[in-house]
């Protein structure tokens, strides 16, 4: 009976819809999804950190976001998304990296716990939202510290 409606709302019609088990299923399985963005969001952000880091190379992170759209396995809405904003001049903007999380990150990192599953990738991904959300952290300045101790190199001054 909800069938029609399902497919109306979904991208294509008999695609990205389906019944996956009882009652609360579905929703389990859109929150592992969501965990699993949060992994995949993350490896973006570091791969064009990285990218834009070798400044030796002049590379341009918007050229090689616009090849990896066409036949490449890394391919995807997230990497769509990372077009737009190239085009946009939104990576590049004076946008805040402050990144919020809706929770469910968080529920799936705590029932991969609660199960013995083992999530480092998607739990490292959560926690760095945490950590972007402390600029500078605190943690981060008593390493700076520490360093400085043990090494004898001068402590960095904030930005």
């Amino acid at each position: 009976m909800i069938r029609p409606v399902l497919e109306m709302l979904a991208a294509v019609k008999d695609q990205g819809l389906g019944r996956v088990g009882p009652s609360g299923a579905g929703r389990y399985v859109k929150m592992v999804h969501n965990g699993i963005e949060y992994g995949m969001i993350h490896a973006f952000a570091e791969g064009f950190e990285l990218l834009e880091a070798k400044e030796e190379m002049a590379l341009d992170p918007q050229q090689a976001s616009e090849i990896w759209q066409h036949g490449s396995v890394v391919r995807s809405r997230l990497l769509d998304l990372i077009v737009d904003a190239f085009e946009a001049g939104k990576a590049r903007s004076s946008m805040s990296d402050y990144v919020d999380d809706s929770g469910e990150g968080r529920w799936t990192v705590q029932d991969s716990i609660e199960l013995g599953v083992p999530t480092p990738g998607l739990t490292l991904a959560l926690k760095m939202r945490f950590r972007r959300r402390q600029s500078p952290s605190f943690a981060g300045k008593v390493l700076n510290s520490m360093h400085t101790g043990f090494a004898g190199r001068p402590i960095k001054p904030a930005e």
